[in-house]
């Protein structure tokens, strides 16, 4: 008795695609307060390296006229949080644990350019580096910061004092 040949079957009308990590990743990490208040802007992002930009404004100028630093870190950090977030498992969440930054440079308008890779992805943390730099490629500063990757869950309410 022979076997009949299996049929191959389709199941691409069957599967319901999930949205790509870009997708993803741009609709959360890229999408608070802070991006628009900032004028930080994606550029690219795949999950070895992510690129945006912030547009210099008066709101990031500190009494000297250079980009204050506070607006670099956050730059810095954003971009580094949707590195982590591309590879994070589904669902899962997390946040910067540790960040250090070494400045070089002043910043200065009219853009500047964030470029972050890892240099560690684990299975609960991974490690950014971002490399900040003036429109003329010179660099400001290097960020180095840890992500924490946690399991879906609730999030922990604040304790009471």
């Amino acid at each position: 008795m022979g076997r009949k040949p299996m049929r191959k079957k389709s199941i691409k009308h069957h599967v319901k695609v999930a949205p790509s990590p870009s997708q993803h990743v741009r609709n959360t990490v890229f999408k608070c307060g802070m991006v628009g208040g900032l004028d930080m802007r994606l550029k690219s992002l795949t999950r070895k390296k992510v690129t945006a930009e912030m547009r210099i404004g008066d709101i990031h100028r500190n009494h000297n006229g250079w980009v204050n630093g506070g607006a670099l870190i956050a730059l810095a950090d954003l971009v580094g949080s949707a590195g982590a977030s591309m590879n994070r498992p589904p669902r899962y969440r997390g946040g910067t644990i540790e960040l250090k930054t070494n400045f070089f440079a002043p910043g200065q308008p009219p853009v500047i350019r964030a470029v972050s890779i890892p240099l560690h992805i684990g299975r609960t943390t991974s490690v950014w580096q971002t490399t900040l730099s003036n429109i003329d490629g010179k660099v400001i500063a290097i960020v180095t910061q840890t992500q924490i990757a946690l399991p879906p869950g609730p999030a922990t309410a604040p304790v009471d004092e």
